[in-house]
């Protein structure tokens, strides 16, 4: 959904190119999504930095990704509890806009780093103590990737066998290596290993 034709060509022209997706429809405005969306969606795309819309009408359950100037912590934060799942500049790439596409798909959000950077500013005043045990903090998931990487096993495989896109796999390396403050993944498996992440 995009208020400019030009944008919504765009938009489409993306998102057409990728033969695992499905365009069910393109408007220019969030009312008329609400009102004429027939099926269900899993991914709602929107390209607008008019956020009212948005939080007042329904999107029938879909994960929304979303192209925006809007960089005020408070507004994202409104968006993320109504249902957006990716926020991107709204100058983002198309391999960028296709990344979020997958992420809102595998219900993980995904931030530009400008967006994420506001949001951090507002958390800002944590002590040294909190952020390190927020840092440190591997989830279920992660854990489970981390344990396959000790098996060796490449993103293909992992995505498999956990039946999630290999597009998700790399956010999930991504974040282990980020939270352990490992470098590669045979770092990061050693460090697994030391803290007692990976059963030997």
């Amino acid at each position: 959904m995009a208020t400019s034709a030009v944008r919504r060509a765009g938009l489409e022209s993306i998102v057409r190119r990728q033969a695992e997706f499905h365009l069910a429809g393109s408007f220019g405005a969030v009312a008329s999504l609400a009102s004429s969306a027939r099926t269900e969606l899993d991914v709602i795309v929107i390209d607008s930095d008019s956020i009212r819309d948005l939080l007042r009408e329904p999107t029938s359950g879909a994960a929304i990704v979303l192209l925006t100037d809007v960089r005020d912590a408070r507004s994202i934060a409104r968006l993320l509890r109504s249902g957006v799942r990716a926020i991107l500049s709204r100058e983002s790439g198309p391999d960028e806009l296709l990344s979020a596409i997958y992420a809102a798909c595998d219900g993980l959000v995904l931030l530009s780093t400008p967006i994420a950077e506001s949001l951090a500013d507002v958390y800002g005043d944590l002590s040294l103590e909190v952020e390190d045990e927020l840092s440190e903090e591997i989830t279920s998931r992660e854990t489970e990737v981390l344990r396959m990487l000790a098996e060796g096993l490449v993103n293909k495989d992992i995505a498999a066998r956990l039946g999630i896109s290999e597009h998700t796999v790399k956010f999930h390396i991504s974040s282990i290596l980020d939270k352990l403050g490992a470098s590669t993944r045979t770092e990061a498996v050693t460090l697994g290993i030391r803290r007692g992440l990976i059963p030997i």
